[in-house]
């Protein structure tokens, strides 16, 4: 393992984690019982992503349980709270399109991460697809699924703009993969009788460094949760 790796293993591990640990939250409270399959095996799905970046950054569970908060590197849109149903689709639109279209490319270069991006292709394609299809039943269902997810997505559109701020020692065509972001999520938004939200999507006000440490009060939240059995119980074997 090189420097050169270790930071955006670390960058793109957190995502997987901290994504995965929000969708295990809706174990037990998802709407239909399908879903609850559905959202445990997406967060399993990221969970083993997770475990395989972290390791080439040094001990798993090291990283995921014994960091402080400024010591994670994760985009802030994945720390959000889920809210309702529509409001998790959102954030998995939003996040699974960027990261299948990053793994595409991860997949095709000659990088140490080459050989994981190239497996969660496969995964990726399926969550987005998730995605997408409860975005348009959703979105072109009843008067109050579409204002929900309409609000979801507007919600969470300022936190969409550091997807594609450059990772450290990670080699990307960031403005390309925004571009065909920007233009496949228009096409599935606008086929769910859907807007594109207005405004920044970073920007002085606007969400956007998760990357350097920097996160959102929910976050502190959700990691005392994560990391309470491993910290109360260090070392504990059975």
């Amino acid at each position: 393992m090189t420097n050169l790796t270790r930071t955006p293993a670390l960058a793109l591990g957190d995502d997987a984690l901290i994504l995965s640990h929000r969708l295990g939250e809706w174990a037990g409270h998802a709407p239909v019982l399908e879903e609850e399959v559905a959202l445990a095996n997406i967060a399993l799905d990221l969970l083993g992503q997770a475990r395989i970046l972290l390791s080439l950054a040094g001990d798993e569970d090291e990283l995921a349980y014994l960091r402080e908060e400024r010591q994670f590197c994760n985009v802030q849109l994945v720390e959000q709270p889920n809210g309702d149903f529509a409001h998790t689709i959102a954030r998995q639109l939003y996040f699974s399109l960027y990261q299948q279209l990053l793994f595409d490319h991860l997949a095709t270069g000659g990088s140490e991460l080459a050989p994981l991006a190239a497996k969660a292709v496969k995964e990726t394609a399926y969550h987005r697809d998730h995605a997408e299809q409860w975005t348009l039943r959703l979105g072109d269902g009843t008067d109050e699924s579409h204002t929900r997810m309409q609000r979801g997505l507007d919600a969470l559109w300022r936190f969409t703009g550091e997807l594609f701020e450059p990772v450290d020692a990670l080699d990307a065509p960031w403005q390309a993969l925004r571009d065909e972001w920007t233009a496949r999520l228009t096409a599935v938004l606008e086929r769910a009788t859907l807007t594109v939200p207005q405004g920044p999507q970073h920007g002085a006000w606007a969400a956007g460094a998760g990357r350097q440490g920097l996160h959102t009060e929910p976050f502190g939240r959700m990691l005392a949760e994560m990391q309470h059995l491993h910290r109360s119980h260090p070392g504990a074997t059975w």
